[in-house]
């Protein structure tokens, strides 16, 4: 595959310089003034910011959290939103124009969207029947100069793309390119196999990073760790990768393949099996994981429309924990059966795997036939969950009874109106 075309600047450069000042929104605040996320109208492709809201509700092509969940952010048709999830409110709301000659539309479909945490700096690809950008491109927009200041391109199209404060990180459908975010250098290319759901995770709050992507084999993970400088390989699956997370400190990894009923936890660090999971018994489509803050729990979304969230057992300690407790169950001696044998032993040589398999503690059943993304809310024990078809839920989970979540919030994200007006801004900066 031929190697990337080299970050350009042109009209869409602010500044002689390719590095961004970065701002950020703080959690739930009305507090406005000059500063971030500016909607003055400068540049590439701005937003249109004296047109009323249309009544006609935009097709969502693709959703997204940030690296914490508490803001999530949709691709439409016509631009992109962003909204508080915990709770929920309107943030901010952007129809793209056609003003650039670069755009090759009048709607501005955006088919995927990257934040930053809550920072005015976001990463474009265009989607859609009628893309603003091309699909081979990612544009990287400031939006408190309501502009883009650098794309990358490719020779084929972009399938996902990942941010950190020092990386950028850009996934193709057999490469991952590797960026520094001051310079936009390319630092780092891997190949992986045929990866058309752009599966790639980073650490956040590590450093140096932690990468995980497909390997080259099926049902294999890549495990890139920046800071040893080391890449381990890891059979996480006899079929083929379906969906991963990675916890922001990058210690934990969660993966699911294409059968989506058993979900994995390995160690990122060094690729051991930590702990198994089981969805269900029939195939599903594995559409999100997620780990929780304290990574305690584990949430699990598919196209059945349950979302799971599990118990996990893992913590700084418990590795060596685990190793042990597995060994004592063949040689520990159970007393009540007087022969020296553990009878759960027995049973799990005999029954199908499907018996002895973990469960999840807490369910939230949905409709059918949407695709949902799960998160953690930022209280405790609580989950959030957005669709593709406009549903925004907020639940909350009992950690000792489980079962079925109780619904705290229900709104349509698309239906909201209240966002910040032009010229309303933020100051914060990071």
């Amino acid at each position: 595959m031929a190697s990337p075309t080299p970050l350009t600047f042109s009209a869409c450069s602010s500044a002689s310089s390719s590095s961004a000042t970065l701002y950020s929104i703080p959690p739930d605040t009305d507090c406005v003034s000059d500063g971030s996320f500016s909607s003055a109208a400068a540049g590439f492709a701005p937003p249109v910011e004296d047109a009323a809201p249309t009544a006609e509700v935009p097709s969502v092509y693709h959703l997204s959290f940030n690296q914490d969940c508490g803001c999530f952010v949709a691709g439409l048709d016509n631009g992109f939103r962003i909204y508080n999830t915990d709770p929920f409110k309107a943030l901010f709301r952007r129809d793209m124009d056609s003003s650039s000659p670069s755009s090759s539309s009048s709607r501005g479909g955006i088919g995927l969207v990257a934040m930053l945490f809550r920072c005015n700096v976001l990463c474009f690809v265009g989607g859609g029947p009628e893309p603003l950008y091309p699909a081979n491109k990612v544009m990287i927009w400031d939006d408190h100069l309501s502009r883009c200041f650098g794309e990358l391109s490719f020779r084929s199209e972009v399938r996902n793309v990942k941010i950190r404060r020092d990386k950028i990180i850009v996934v193709l459908a057999q490469k991952v390119f590797v960026y520094n975010f001051v310079d936009l250098r390319l630092v780092h290319q891997i190949e992986t196999a045929l990866n058309s759901k752009g599966l790639c995770e980073v650490s956040h709050t590590s450093s140096p990073m932690l990468l995980a992507c497909p390997g080259l084999q099926k049902g294999q993970i890549r495990i890139e760790n920046y800071g040893s400088k080391k890449t381990k390989f890891v059979m996480a699956h006899d079929s083929r990768l379906a969906c991963m997370s990675m916890t922001q400190d990058g210690r934990l990894l969660a993966t699911a393949s294409s059968k989506g009923t058993l979900v994995r936890v390995f160690n990122a660090l060094d690729g051991s099996l930590l702990q198994e999971v089981r969805r269900g018994a029939d195939r599903a489509e594995i559409y999100s994981l997620a780990f929780s803050s304290d990574a305690h729990w584990l949430a699990v979304s598919s196209d059945k429309g349950t979302i799971h969230v599990f118990s996990l057992k893992v913590d700084s300690g418990s590795l060596a924990t685990l190793s042990n407790d597995r060994s004592q169950v063949v040689s520990a001696p159970n007393p009540s059966n007087g022969l020296g044998i553990s009878s759960l032993s027995i049973l799990k040589g005999v029954l199908p795997k499907y018996f002895s398999s973990e469960w999840s503690v807490a369910q939230f059943r949905l409709p059918e036939g949407s695709e949902y993304l799960v998160g953690f809310g930022q209280q405790k024990n609580t989950v959030i969950i957005i669709g593709l078809n406009g549903s925004f839920y907020r639940c909350e989970f009992d950690p000792v009874k489980g079962g079925e979540m109780t619904q705290l919030e229900h709104h349509n994200y698309l239906s909201a109106d209240n966002f910040l007006k032009p010229g309303e801004t933020f100051t914060k900066t990071l």
